[in-house]
């Protein structure tokens, strides 16, 4: 998924430890999203949780679009025209619906709910993302991950996995990156990561045992969910800082609640983020940006779409400037 924005925020952002809370519950920040048109005619309307200007990354998660249910023939669907992506891996999860993936690998892929595709951007790729013509109901969230410096300018790729879900304790969980609840992905990703979708019964409380490395975000996507001692509504995002060995949820809702975990320890790498590039240096991005325009071999070709690619936004008239996620308190 593109950042269609016109005007796209320009962060240059280090994650620094948020400090843990020992042995009492954590401290939860809420974030709360803001919404955004994805694009097109009717432009499709989704909730962005990350980056923000109290929060840019959740271990190296440093994007999260959440959206739907969108009934697909009032407002037309996802149709996002190829774009380009560096310094970044995309993870693409629905709830429902079906999306066509293109890219300028040759990859032609689809989307289907518990099923993760996953696109490595590295040092350069585009594609293009169309919700398909049997989609009634699309929803699900559209996830990038900061790719280090030692791997940022790694060769494109794709890797799909579907995982197994495993029930604990009323919940059930479906793990697309890293370890979980006994569960494991296969896909490789350049930074330890966690990201899995918890499906709540009603009223059902689940203590999950976490890596105390890692700080982590719980995405509510239905029902309200208690985290620690904080509840969650739909589309907000609870941060919980480092040093917490579980997370506490229970399901406050007399309905499922469904919930997204994502995790990692801090990304202390500098970077900057504009429009769909991430790169170390204001000059990193100009240089994307000026090979996208310039239809560079950099990022390829995506063949198949019956259109036009996105073009770039015009930069900024200013050096970006950092971001930094709260420091140690």
């Amino acid at each position: 998924m593109s950042n269609v924005e016109t005007e796209p925020a320009e962060l240059r952002c280090g994650a620094l430890l948020d400090g843990g809370q020992g042995t009492e519950a954590p401290r939860i920040e809420v974030l709360s999203a803001r919404e955004v048109p994805l694009g097109g005619p009717r432009a499709m309307r989704v909730r962005r949780t990350l980056p923000q200007r109290s929060r840019t990354l959740i271990g190296a998660w440093c994007f999260a679009d959440h959206y739907g249910p969108t009934d697909v023939p009032a407002t037309g669907g996802m149709d996002v025209a190829p774009h380009p992506h560096t310094g970044l891996q995309t993870v693409s999860w629905l709830f429902s619906g079906e999306v066509e993936h293109r890219d300028s690998l040759g990859t032609v892929a689809l989307i289907r709910p518990g099923e993760m595709n996953l696109m490595t951007g590295g040092y350069g790729i585009a594609h293009a993302e169309v919700s398909t013509p049997r989609t009634t109901v699309l929803h699900g969230v559209q996830l990038w991950v900061a790719l280090p410096e030692e791997h940022r300018d790694a060769d494109r790729g794709f890797q799909h996995h579907v995982p197994e879900p495993v029930r604990v304790d009323g919940a059930e969980i479906r793990v697309f990156l890293g370890s979980l609840a006994g569960s494991a992905s296969p896909v490789r990703t350049f930074t330890p990561l966690v990201g899995a979708e918890i499906t709540l019964e009603p009223r059902a409380a689940l203590a999950l045992a976490v890596d105390t490395a890692f700080e982590h975000g719980l995405l509510v996507d239905s029902g309200d969910v208690r985290l620690a001692d904080t509840v969650l509504r739909p589309a907000e995002l609870g941060y919980v800082p480092c040093d917490a060995d579980a997370l506490t949820m229970v399901n406050e809702s007399d309905g499922p609640a469904r919930v997204i975990l994502l995790g990692g320890p801090p990304f202390e790498e500098e970077i900057v983020m504009w429009w769909n590039f991430i790169g170390r240096s204001h000059q990193d991005i100009v240089r994307a940006r000026e090979d996208w325009e310039a239809s560079s071999d950099r990022f390829g070709a995506v063949e198949g779409y019956p259109g036009d690619r996105l073009p770039a936004p015009a930069l900024p008239n200013a050096v970006i400037t950092p971001r930094r996620n709260p420091s140690r308190r």
